[in-house]
């Protein structure tokens, strides 16, 4: 029996645009592999590096993507302890809680900077917040600069930034707005076990996690758009036709 080929429109148009589709994800997915492999080999290197002495000076918006990014910090000063926020929907080793953040006054200086202190678990009844402990005093603590303290999505209203406030997300200069305070353009998630006594846990997750899932995201597009086109390819052969019309058989 012969086979040919036969062309038809709609079909190439349903395939053409199922393979567009396929690639145009394939390629974002591996893009967000990409982006976040270039930020592990950034976290390897600054990783290797002594911590530094952050400076008093405000450093400008830019700097904390790019020469103080990931980059190990030391910073001397005093919490502000009057002035606690909490993330609200960060879990942890699946369970519920909050990201504690709080000003921190960089010593022999008005300056302040945002410490991501560490992660409490969310009591039974939404809203009642948990005990933490804050060291008075002047303290040296070590972090390192992050830009941003993750972003989830936004449910209801967002609250307004407050001493003891929850919120779903946070930036420095709304904290800045409402301190009526020089405040750092950053964040010192802090490492560490801390002050003696402290119940926070500080198991941060890698900003570079899921590199191996978006390859995997990738190549299920890719493979997706290579299917539509040989499906169109196998599906357009037909048997043939004799020249009178009739189909060819064996």
């Amino acid at each position: 029996m012969r086979f040919a080929f036969h062309f038809r429109l709609i079909p190439f148009i349903a395939a053409l645009a199922l393979a567009i589709l396929g690639i145009v994800l394939g390629n974002w997915q591996a893009g967000r592999a990409a982006q976040k492999q270039a930020v592990q080999e950034q976290l390897d290197a600054r990783a290797a590096e002594p911590p530094v002495a952050l400076a008093a000076a405000l450093a400008p918006a830019a700097a904390a993507a790019g020469e103080l990014a990931y980059r190990r910090v030391t910073v001397t000063g005093e919490f502000v302890g009057n002035w606690p926020i909490f993330l609200a929907n960060r879990p942890m080793a699946g369970r519920p809680g909050y990201y504690l953040v709080m000003p921190f006054k960089i010593a022999a200086s008005n300056t302040h900077v945002l410490v991501l202190r560490g992660w409490l678990p969310r009591t039974a009844q939404y809203g009642k917040l948990p005990a933490f402990d804050t060291p008075a005093g002047t303290v040296t603590i070590e972090g390192t600069v992050v830009a941003s303290a993750g972003q989830v999505m936004n449910l209801g209203q967002a609250q307004s930034v407050a001493p003891g406030a929850i919120v779903q997300n946070i930036e420095p200069a709304a904290v800045a707005a409402a301190l009526k305070l020089p405040l750092q353009p950053f964040f010192v998630q802090q490492t560490g076990p801390g002050e003696p006594g402290e119940t926070l846990q500080r198991a941060w997750p890698s900003p570079s996690s899921g590199i191996d899932k978006h390859r995997g995201y990738a190549f299920q597009w890719y493979a997706l758009a290579a299917m539509a086109f040989l499906f169109f390819v196998i599906a357009g052969f037909r048997p043939g036709l004799r020249k009178n019309g009739s189909r060819t058989s064996n």
